[in-house]
C-alpha cells in the first residue's frame, strides 16, 4: 500500500525501489512490481519495457505458484465446494489463487502487445481462459457459505471483484457472433454484474480499489465512447475520480483521466491536447477565420511545458508533439507544412482515410499546396525534412488512389534525401516501410522483406520508433507468410 501511494503521487522509481528487495519472497510485492512495469510499456510500447514487465510478470507468477496448494481451486473447487474440506485451504493459498489469477492475465495482455502472430495469440488465450476459470471458481467461493473471512479478506475479495468484473464487462462489450463462439468454450459476460463488481472492489478499502476505479474510469471515459454509442456516463465518471484528484492532485494517471473528461465534455483548452489545436490552427490560410481565438504560435510554445511522465516514462507522442513544437521557440519560428496531417499518419489515420478516393483526393490538395509552398519559398534548416515529410503524405494518398507508380517515386525520394535530413530522422525508416507495403500489394514480396529488413537494423534512435517497429513486424509477418503460401502452391501445382 505504501509502494501504491508512491506510485500515485509520480514518485515511480521510489515505488519500484521500495518494492524491488521483497519481490523473491512476497507475493504481493512481486505482483505490484511487475504490475508498475507492466503500465509503464502499456504507455510507451517500448520493446525492451515490454519484455522487462514480461519477465517480472512471470516470476511474479511463479512465486504466487509456489504458495498455491498442489491441489489447486480450478483443479479441485467443485469437489470441495460441498464439503467442509475447503477448509483445507490456508488464507495464504487463497490469495496465492488471485495472485496467480492477476499474473496469468496481466502476461495475456502483454503477449498480445508483444507479438501479432496466431501462436502468440493462442498462448495469450489459454493464459486468459486459465485466468477467467480460476476468477469464476474464486467468486464462487466468495459467495459461499463454506466461506471464511480471513485477516486480510478485503484485499483478497478485492482482487477477485477486480477480475470477475473486468472479465464480465470486457466480454459483455464483444460482438454477438464472436461472444457466442466463447460461450460454447465456457465464457460468458454480464455487464451489469461486471459493473457491480468493479464497483464494489472501487468503493472498498483493499489494495486493489485503484485498479477497479481506473477500469471503471477506463470504460466510461473510453470504452463506451469509442466502442458504444458515445452516451458516456460524466458523472459517474467524476465522481469516481474527485477522491483521487483530491488526494493526488499531481498524480499523472488522474489527471489524463481529468483531461479525458474534459476532452468528452468538449472543454479543449481544459484537456491539455495543445499540440493537436494549435496544429489544426496552423493549417487555416491567413483569410480563413479561425475559430478560438487563439494563436498557434503561443499554444505552440506551450507544449513542452505540458509534459507529464506516467510511470517513470513520457509519453511517444508527448516527446513527438515536443519535438516538433520546438521550432516555434525562436524568435521567428518557421512553420510546420501539415502537421494535423503529419499526426494523422502516426496514428495510421491514411489506412481509413484511403478507402474514401473523395477524402484522400481533398487532402492530396492539400499536400500538393504544401510542397508547392516549399518550393517558392526561401531554403532553411528545415527545409529537406518537410520536404520529404510532404513527399511521405502525398505517396500514401497516390497509393491509396491507385497511382501506385507516383507513390513509389515519392517514397524513393525520401531515401534519396537521407544524408540532408536534420531532425525528423523517423522519414526514412517509414518510407521504406511504406514502399515494402507498396510493393507487398502487388506481389512483390521479396522486395519489401528486404526493405522491411533495412529499416529495422538500420535506423535507431527516431520519433516513435516503437510504433514503427510494431508495423514492421507485422508487415514482415505477412510478406514471408505470402511467400511461403505461393511456394506451396508451385509445388502443389508441380506435383500436380
Amino acid at each position: 500500500m505504501t509502494a501504491l501511494d508512491l506510485f500515485l503521487t509520480n514518485q515511480f522509481s521510489e515505488a519500484l525501489s521500495y518494492l524491488k528487495p521483497r519481490t523473491k519472497e512476497s507475493m504481493y510485492h512481486s505482483l505490484t512490481y511487475a504490475t508498475i512495469l507492466e503500465m509503464q510499456a502499456m504507455m510507451t510500447f517500448d520493446p525492451q519495457d515490454i519484455l522487462l514487465a514480461g519477465n517480472m510478470m512471470k516470476e511474479a507468477q511463479l512465486l504466487c505458484q509456489r504458495h498455491r496448494r498442489k491441489s489447486s481451486v480450478t483443479d479441485s473447487f467443485s469437489s470441495l465446494v460441498h464439503r467442509p474440506t475447503l477448509g483445507q485451504f490456508t488464507e495464504e493459498e487463497i490469495h496465492a489463487e488471485v495472485c496467480y489469477a492477476e499474473c496469468l492475465l496481466q502476461r495475456a495482455a502483454l503477449t498480445f502487445l508483444q507479438d501479432e502472430n496466431m501462436v502468440s495469440f493462442i498462448k495469450g488465450g489459454i493464459k486468459v481462459r486459465n485466468s477467467y476459470q480460476t476468477y469464476k471458481e474464486l467468486d464462487s467461493l466468495v459467495q459461499s457459505s463454506q466461506y471464511c473471512k480471513g485477516e486480510n479478506h478485503r484485499h483478497f475479495e478485492g482482487g477477485v471483484k477486480l477480475g470477475v468484473g473486468a472479465f464480465n464487462l470486457t466480454l459483455s462489450m464483444l460482438p454477438t457472433r464472436i461472444l457466442r463462439l466463447l460461450e460454447f468454450v465456457g465464457f460468458s459476460g454480464n455487464k451489469d454484474y461486471g459493473l457491480l463488481q468493479l464497483e464494489e472492489g472501487a468503493s472498498g478499502h483493499s489494495f486493489r480499489a485503484v485498479l477497479c476505479v481506473m477500469l471503471l474510469l477506463c470504460y466510461h471515459t473510453f470504452l463506451t465512447f469509442v466502442l458504444g454509442t458515445g452516451n458516456v456516463n460524466i458523472e459517474e465518471a467524476e465522481k469516481l475520480l474527485k477522491p483521487y484528484l483530491n488526494r493526488y492532485p499531481k498524480g499523472a494517471i488522474f489527471l489524463f483521466f481529468s483531461g479525458r473528461i474534459e476532452v468528452i465534455k468538449g472543454n479543449i483548452d481544459a484537456a491539455t491536447y495543445i499540440y493537436m489545436k494549435a496544429a489544426y490552427l496552423s493549417m487555416f490560410g491567413k483569410e480563413d477565420y479561425k475559430p478560438f481565438g487563439d494563436d498557434e504560435v503561443e499554444l505552440f510554445r506551450a507544449v513542452p511545458g505540458l509534459k507529464l511522465k506516467i510511470a517513470g516514462k513520457s509519453l511517444p507522442t508527448e516527446k513527438f508533439a515536443i519535438r516538433k513544437s520546438r521550432r516555434y521557440l525562436s524568435s521567428n519560428p518557421i512553420s510546420l507544412p501539415v502537421p494535423a496531417l503529419e499526426m494523422m499518419y502516426i496514428w495510421n489515420g491514411y489506412a481509413v482515410i484511403g478507402k474514401q478516393p473523395k477524402l484522400t483526393d481533398g487532402i492530396l490538395e492539400i499536400i500538393t499546396k504544401a510542397e508547392e509552398m516549399l518550393e517558392k519559398g526561401p531554403e532553411n534548416e528545415y527545409s529537406v525534412d518537410d520536404e520529404c515529410l510532404v513527399k511521405l503524405l502525398k505517396g500514401l494518398c497516390l497509393k491509396y488512389l491507385g497511382r501506385v507508380q507516383e507513390a513509389e517515386e515519392n517514397f524513393r525520394s525520401i531515401s534519396a534525401s537521407e544524408k540532408k535530413i536534420k531532425y525528423d530522422h523517423y522519414l526514412i525508416p517509414n518510407a521504406l516501410l511504406e514502399l515494402a507495403l507498396l510493393f507487398m500489394e502487388q506481389g512483390r514480396n521479396e522486395e519489401a522483406i528486404k526493405l522491411l529488413e533495412s529499416a529495422k537494423q538500420n535506423y535507431k534512435n527516431y520519433s516513435m520508433e516503437s510504433r514503427t517497429h510494431f508495423r514492421i513486424q507485422a508487415a514482415t509477418l505477412q510478406a514471408k507468410s505470402s511467400l511461403e503460401n505461393n511456394r506451396r502452391a508451385m509445388v502443389s501445382s508441380v506435383s500436380l
